[in-house]
């Protein structure tokens, strides 16, 4: 896995010191393809874009009706940790970011027969003075737009684990996790 302690600490030593959090759960057959299809790509960026009070949210194609959630998405082997965040922000939401907190670093253990798929999920804050969302990779971006963080912290969160998915019980930790560290930045 190309994205290694040694990788992060910088991302740690310029941004902070990130909430553990660990986490564990059964997923689907259909979870387990989308977490093994690159098998070399055991981890994501997840993103808390903010412009003043709003949220950057994002849904991809094949997301059940009414689930949104933050951007994010893989680092490339090879690149730059922070240039690789700040190309993920762009092509899903069109928005130029500055990295402002490392949040919370997930270790996940995806339950599966007959093998369970470690991942790790690093959550950063970041800001924008862009006003429009517009993704730039319509293949894998359905649509993106400006929410707000209650909205992340009631309405989506309840969405998300009304579809019963374990990967979406994932992201309400991620999330809780993330807005638990940005109520103690406040």
């Amino acid at each position: 896995m190309h994205v290694t302690d040694a990788v992060l600490q910088p991302m740690r030593e310029r941004y902070g010191e990130p909430k553990p959090l660990e986490w564990e759960g059964e997923i689907s057959e259909y979870e387990h393809g989308l977490a093994t299809y690159n098998p070399k790509r055991m981890h994501d960026v997840t993103l808390f874009i903010l412009n003043d009070d709003r949220l950057a949210l994002i849904r991809k194609p094949q997301f059940e009706p009414g689930v949104w959630r933050p951007p994010g998405g893989g680092i490339k082997a090879g690149e730059d940790f922070e240039v690789g965040v700040r190309r993920e922000a762009l092509e899903e939401t069109g928005l130029r970011v500055e990295l402002q907190r490392y949040l919370v670093a997930a270790e996940a253990r995806f339950l599966y027969e007959p093998q369970d798929v470690p991942w790790r999920t690093h959550v950063f804050l970041a800001t924008t003075t862009d006003d429009d969302i517009a993704p730039q990779d319509l293949e894998e971006i359905a649509a993106a737009r400006w929410g707000t963080l209650a909205e992340l912290a009631g309405p989506l969160r309840e969405r998300l684990l009304q579809t019963g998915r374990a990967f979406w019980r994932y992201r309400v930790a991620l999330h809780d996790a993330a807005l638990e560290q940005l109520e103690h930045l406040g």
